[in-house]
């Protein structure tokens, strides 16, 4: 399997799973800051070399944590953060802002908060809907000019938007829920991205941990889990939804395979071009899912998932 591709208008060669950081600051229960540095240098030690975080995870502390692991080392890797989400002093989010004073504004911060002088790939993180596309990819553009970001890309935004943002500059990459489970971007946003030489950033590969098999009830979660807010996790959306992970498991057991590396392979499988960012804080599970690259899923394997997995995922993503 093709493990590297490179990242649209670019000459960056990306690894093509990478490491999603949010987890390490906010959302997915407890966490350890030397438990995820740990991880983080030893993500880069594997050959991973893309890493995806946001202004907004833990309110600036996300990006505030990798920019104390990757110091001395931001030569190895490639890093991506995003705006928009706004939130207060306690946490509290405030909605989004897509006017392009606070896209500069938000950026300087992430500099900031980074320790860095340059954004490797700079994220639109949801569209502000009172701010026309044009005007925000316009000043993102801008701070390309300026030199305080390399690259640009967006975040859950349809065929149409990024059509009409990528006539403004180049969209180097689009990032958006894709999984066995969150297969919507299948129906038209893969051919746009080939179309137009996007980078498709597939968040979520492993439906937040749902596919591995690890959650089976929410007394699986932490009580302060995120998770436990969404549709997909009330106890009748899991207990239905876990005929996606029989099937995966069916086909694990065959490869001689965890259940996630069987998801994230069948990501990776769809295009040579799809990066995945599934995340985590632990080492092993790193190292797990690096393990991907190496199970080969073939037309028939493809063939006995389509057919068997459920028509209909229960709930919605948010």
């Amino acid at each position: 399997m093709k493990q590297t591709t490179i990242l649209g208008h670019s000459a960056l060669k990306v690894n093509r799973i990478g490491l999603g950081c949010m987890g390490m600051s906010e959302f997915y229960g407890s966490f350890d800051e030397k438990e995820s540095i740990n991880t983080l240098h030893k993500a880069i030690d594997l050959g991973v070399n893309f890493f995806d975080t946001a202004d907004m995870y833990g309110w600036g502390a996300n990006e505030r944590l990798l920019g104390k692991a990757f110091k001395g080392r931001w030569g190895d890797l490639i890093l991506a953060t995003k705006f928009a989400v706004m939130r207060g002093p306690n946490g509290e989010f405030l909605g989004l802002n897509g006017k392009p004073e606070y896209i500069k504004q938000a950026c300087d911060q992430s500099l900031k908060n980074l320790g860095v002088d340059t954004i490797g790939l700079y994220f639109m993180h949801r569209q502000d809907p009172k701010v026309e596309i044009e005007e925000i990819v316009g000043a993102m553009s801008d701070l390309v000019k300026l030199g305080k970001v390399k690259h640009i890309g967006l975040s859950e935004v349809n065929a149409e938007t990024l059509r009409r943002a990528h006539a403004v500059h180049p969209i180097s990459a689009l990032q958006t829920e894709y999984s066995l489970w969150s297969r919507e971007p299948e129906n038209e946003l893969f051919d746009v991205c080939k179309e137009l030489g996007i980078t498709f950033v597939a968040y979520s590969p492993l439906g937040r941990g749902f596919l591995t098999g690890a959650i089976k009830s929410r007394s699986d979660l932490e009580s302060n889990d995120w998770r436990l807010t969404l549709p997909r996790f009330t106890d009748e959306a899991i207990k239905e939804n876990l005929r996606f992970v029989e099937v995966i498991d069916q086909i694990a057991q065959s490869k001689k395979a965890s259940k996630a590396q069987v998801a994230l392979a069948w990501v990776l499988r769809q295009n040579e071009e799809i990066i995945t960012i599934p995340g985590t804080r632990k080492i092993h599970r790193l190292e797990e899912n690096l393990g991907a690259f190496n199970v080969e899923l073939t037309k028939s394997d493809m063939a006995v998932i389509q057919e068997s997995m459920p028509s209909a995922t229960i709930g919605n993503r948010y």
